[in-house]
């Protein structure tokens, strides 16, 4: 997630940990989930072929995630990245976000 998605988030009071604040840049894709599920936190990513890919063998193997949400990469601008997450965080509950993927172009 990029340093300007993230001030203008933390600017509206949304709570964001960057895979870089916890240390995890090196990390897989899987452990990166974990993480985000161990911290109740929604992971928000670019990578839409992997995490797809991981939602379903983590649903066959009867795993749960906090919620992940994908979007294309340089398909918005920040303003409309932080908007659309800023709707999702609105109508979606945490409880809503559990073992869900949503797709940021689905909320525009």
């Amino acid at each position: 997630m990029g340093t300007d998605l993230v001030v203008a988030l933390r600017c509206r009071d949304v709570v964001v940990t960057t895979a870089r604040d916890a240390g995890l840049l090196q990390h897989s894709d899987a452990e990166q989930l974990a993480f985000a599920t161990n911290t109740a936190s929604v992971l928000y990513t670019f990578n839409v072929g992997d995490f797809c890919r991981i939602h379903t063998q983590w649903a066959r193997a009867g795993r749960e995630h906090s919620g992940i949400i994908l979007a294309q990469q340089q398909r918005y601008s920040i303003g409309e990245q932080a908007r659309r997450i800023l709707l999702i965080r609105a109508v979606l509950t945490g409880a809503a976000m559990r073992n869900r993927t949503e797709f940021l172009a689905n909320w525009g």
